[in-house]
């Protein structure tokens, strides 16, 4: 017969009516006829799948209105598990298609129900050979005592499903057994409806009411298309493979299906069989398909690309400036209380005023000029190789996107959860549906379980796992629960990927008490609280994520918890991106955070994590947040285009911030506060939705027991309700070792803060350090410290071209001014008003004062050297007490009428003695002025007794050597020695 003697839709008609027998024999004909047997999968095989009385839709229960890729070949895994039961032979190859076939020829069905051979289960059972069928009429089929299934044999309910009902106590004591369309409730004396110890049960479209399935080790189970409802569950203890496929559970009391026990070493004869049967299942696609929202600036939030990270570069669709509200938004908070920077300079008043210098009017004018760039810090405002221009030299805010990494390379760069994500051991449930229930799965002592493709909506919680058991998370959707989706406790493990965990109550993730899973490559999302917690010495690996629009921190870490959070886009997030609190650590690496509500990163309460490499940005609060005792080391990030500030300290905070870029934030660059901020004072105190008042409110689940507060606010995130004694989970202070540094006082090293509205402002009570920073193109002033009653010392620091003056400092501060750079600002380079020291500083180039010291400060201004545009080289104004000494002062702008030194006819209480002016005559051609011996400041040199290690590569910050040296006499109380840079 040829084919195409008639048309193929006439073939197709015609085909439409062979059986499954006759449409396998056509195939075998040619290849033509193969083809198109194969083109009828929408047609023939869709009506022969649909019509197994014991197959459901391939894609029930999660999706059931969803195609199947192929109806064929729905069918044919159909087909090949519904024999898993029947390959117990011998392993003789030459033998097992005979020895099949012999059993088929022997194989007896025997019939049950009124008016057929036997009227009872049991009666039938005590008949039966091996592999025969017993067909069950419909009916009711009760027993009052447990039965006993001591050969194999296949018990079939006929007609349709539900029609059959058994409620009996099986325990299976043969080797093999299949049951299909049956329904099992449970009898008077037992919930345990079915039960194995160490032989394989097979359930295909089976319904479990109120009953228990329970499989012992060596035993196995594969079920298959099989409803638990109404209390139903499964109980696997010891189990070394079994798999729960297309599974439909409901309204569970505790978990549905419940993993106990580590996998026996014994294996029964299924567990090859079931292995190679997971193997050929095709590779689950998500479950949900909610994709994060991605807005204008979705692809344009990263600066320097991650190592090992994928980059996407775009131009930033929307101006930065107006998006953020600059223009809003700075005017009228880049200085707080009212501060204005004092009086503008004479020569930023000329400036603005139209009256500055053209410098084309006298060829000699440019002669004054003194070059300075080539400080120390002069390679951060060079172009690149490639011609681009450094971030420090941009007004543009970064444009460079590193995106996630993709699951397949997360696994091939970590071994673990690449073997993980191989492993078939233990309980394998797949395309299964968890809801209206309490739990979904329960793993304990050592359980190992593999999920995939499965679907856990409106329980307590998804999946809890403990007692160092393992679990594998694959491409599952978990949603609505009314507690935490996922939780993992005492020293549980595992891996957590490519799942859509969103809109739960609690947090998406809860780790704690030694917990170590590795989660990668999840969708966590829209949840009511977090969406990931770890605490109570919680461990874990947080990568390549995408945790957004949760309701509280993207990331909460807190109570000794520390993970390693690493390469995740945590955005538009309600609270803070990451949180550390009360005692929290964590390894915070080459995240970008952006478009949170609150602080990128919120560290506070004992909070110490290393935050390395992250990109935090667009956040309509501040970057960084360091509250009430934080501390933790906070190097070579990007921190720009906050509304808020970049970093913003409190005082009674020690953070290390080491080689971080904070750029383009609409407030403040670095912001150190002794007090409570009434801007975003809700955000900068921890206080988010739902955080009223750590261990205040009893709704407040997951931030607990802060030190004076009562016990009863210490209840803890825990779905079933009981209360931990932290303190005895907790690490005390002796045995936790920090991976940085130990340090006395806050220190700011080796940054740059540029573009900012203000780059460093300072009021506080504590002592702080600010040593090798780039400080440039500020809006506002480059320094500002308001208020300090203890010593910040300012040192090798580069403070250029801010639009008002380089360094402010307000009344009653103490300051220390030592081998700074400060050039070419827009007011005065120096306005000081406090007491210390202005020491070894080059300030020249600014448009106002070189160095204006006024009030009652108590100062000494020494070995500085000095070049102003337009004003006074060093004013005196006011009672000022202290030394003016070994300065060298340059003429600036020859135009310019006032003194090089200047000083108050009524002060006889400030020495000035041994200052060297330098004039240019004009009458004379001479060289030009040069900074030299030391050239400008401030000086690179190799940093002493810090690896290289300690600095990303990339910022390529030199920091200077500190030199202890003995204080001049007369130096204010409080400080032995002071820091020679």
């Amino acid at each position: 017969m040829v084919v195409g003697s008639l048309p193929v839709e006439l073939w197709r008609v015609i085909l439409a009516y062979l059986p499954l027998p006759d449409l396998g024999r056509c195939c075998q004909v040619c290849r033509a006829w193969r083809e198109l047997i194969l083109s009828l999968d929408n047609t023939r095989w869709r009506q022969l799948c649909l019509g197994c009385p014991e197959c459901r839709h391939p894609n029930w229960p999660s999706q059931p209105h969803q195609e199947p890729p192929s109806w064929r070949e729905a069918l044919k895994q159909h087909a090949l598990s519904t024999r898993t039961w029947t390959q117990n032979g011998p392993e003789l190859q030459s033998s097992a298609c005979l020895l099949f076939f012999r059993r088929r020829k022997d194989r007896r069905v025997w019939h049950v129900g009124p008016g057929c051979e036997f009227e009872t289960l049991r009666g039938a059972l005590g008949v039966v050979g091996p592999y025969d069928r017993v067909v069950l009429h419909p009916g009711v089929y009760e027993e009052q005592a447990e039965v006993a299934l001591k050969v194999p044999v296949e018990l079939v309910g006929l007609g349709r499903l539900g029609e059959v009902a058994l409620l009996v106590c099986m325990e299976q004591q043969c080797p093999t057994a299949r049951l299909c369309n049956l329904v099992f409730m449970p009898p008077w004396f037992s919930t345990v409806v079915y039960k194995t110890s160490w032989g394989h049960v097979q359930l295909d479209n089976c319904n479990f009411e109120g009953a228990q399935l329970q499989i012992r080790g060596p035993g196995t189970c594969q079920a298959r298309f099989c409803s638990f409802s109404q209390g139903s569950s499964a109980h696997l203890l010891g189990v070394v493979l079994s798999l729960l496929d297309s599974c439909d559970f409901s309204g569970s009391d505790t978990a549905s299906v419940t993993i106990e026990g580590p996998p026996v070493s014994e294996r029964n004869w299924a567990c090859k069989h079931l292995a190679a049967l997971a193997r050929t299942f095709p590779s689950c696609g998500a479950s949900g398909n909610d994709s994060p929202p991605r807005g204008p600036l979705a692809d344009s939030t990263g600066g320097h690309q991650p190592p090992g990270g994928n980059v996407k570069k775009e131009p930033v669709s929307i101006d930065w400036q107006r998006r953020t509200g600059v223009d809003a938004v700075c005017q009228g908070t880049v200085i707080e209380d009212g501060w204005s920077d004092g009086d503008r300079s004479d020569g930023e008043e000329e400036n603005r005023g139209g009256g500055g210098t053209n410098n084309t009017k006298n060829p000699l004018i440019l002669d004054y000029k003194i070059p300075c760039d080539h400080h120390g810090l002069s390679h951060l405002l060079k172009p690149q190789p490639d011609g681009s221009l450094p971030l420090a030299s941009t007004s543009d805010p970064p444009s460079l996107t590193p995106e996630p990494l993709t699951l397949q390379q997360e696994l091939d760069r970590d071994p673990e959860a690449q073997m993980l994500a191989a492993s078939t051991l233990g309980c394998i449930l797949r395309r299964c549906l968890f809801r209206e229930g309490k739990g979904g799965v329960h793993l304990s002592n050592y359980g190992q379980a593999r999920l995939e493709g499965n679907v856990f909506r409106g329980l307590n919680y998804a999946v809890r796992c403990i007692q160092n058991s393992t679990i594998v998370m694959l491409r599952n959707e978990v949603c609505e629960c009314r507690a935490s989706g996922v939780f993992l406790r005492l020293s549980a493990q595992g891996l957590i990927a490519e799942n859509n965990i969103h809109s739960n109550g609690e947090a998406g993730l809860d780790i704690r008490k030694g917990a170590n899973p590795i989660i990668v490559c999840n969708k966590i999302h829209s949840g009511l609280r977090s969406g990931v917690v770890v605490l109570g010495n919680g461990k874990g690996s947080i990568r390549s994520n995408q945790i957004y629009n949760n309701k509280e921190a993207g990331v909460y870490i807190l109570f000794s918890g520390n993970p390693v959070v690493s390469g995740n886009h945590i955005f538009q997030g309600q609270a803070a991106g990451i949180a550390i609190n009360e005692n929290g650590r964590g390894m915070i690496t080459e995240n970008v955070i952006k478009e949170n509500q609150w602080g990128g990163v919120d560290i506070r309460r004992g909070g110490d994590p290393i935050l390395r490499n992250n990109y935090i940005c667009y956040g309509y609060s501040d970057g960084v947040v360091v509250g009430e005792r934080g501390r933790g080391l906070i190097e070579g990030n990007h921190v720009y285009c906050n509304k808020g500030c970049g970093v913003w300290v409190m005082s009674s905070s020690l953070p290390q911030l080491l080689g971080n870029y904070i750029t383009h934030n609409c407030m403040y660059g670095l912001a150190v506060f002794c007090r409570k901020d009434p801007e975003n004072i809700e955000a900068r105190e921890g206080n988010w939705p739902g955080q009223d008042g750590i261990g205040g409110e009893a709704g407040s689940r997951e931030r607990r027991g802060v030190e004076g507060e009562g016990i009863e606010g210490q209840e803890n995130l825990n779905e079933e309700g009981e209360l931990f004694a932290w303190e005895s989970d907790l690490d005390s202070e002796d045995e936790r070792h920090s991976a940085h540094r130990s340090i006395s006082v806050a220190l700011v090293e080796s940054n740059c803060m540029s573009y900012n509205g203000v780059g460093l402002y300072v009021k506080s009570s504590e002592p702080l350090n600010v040593f090798a920073n780039l400080v440039n193109s500020n809006r506002g002033t480059g320094i500002a410290v308001l208020q300090s009653s203890q010593l910040t010392r300012l040192g090798t620091n580069c403070i250029l071209e801010n639009g008002r003056g380089g360094v402010t400092v307000e009344k009653d501060c103490r300051v220390e001014l030592r081998g700074n750079g400060i050039y070419k600002n827009s007011g005065h380079g120096v306005g000081f008003s406090g007491n210390g020291q202005i020491l070894e500083n080059d300030v020249v180039g600014n448009r106002g004062y070189g160095i204006q010291v006024s009030g009652s400060a108590d100062i000494k201004v020494m070995r500085n050297r000095v070049q102003p545009v337009q004003g006074f080289g060093v004013a005196v104004l006011g009672p000022v007490k202290g030394v003016v000494h070994d300065n060298l002062l340059f003429q600036g702008h020859p135009g310019n009428k006032k003194a090089l030194l200047h000083i108050d006819p009524g002060n006889e209480s400030c020495v000035l003695r041994n200052n060297n002016v330098l004039r240019r005559n004009s009458c004379t051609s001479a060289p030009p002025w040069v900074l030299e011996n030391p050239p400008p400041r401030p000086l690179a040199s190799s940093p002493s007794g810090l690896s290289s290690s300690q600095y990303p590569s990339r910022l390529a910050i030199s920091v200077t050597n500190r030199i202890s040296a003995t204080v001049e006499s007369g130096c204010h109380s409080g400080s032995m020695f002071c820091s020679i840079l």
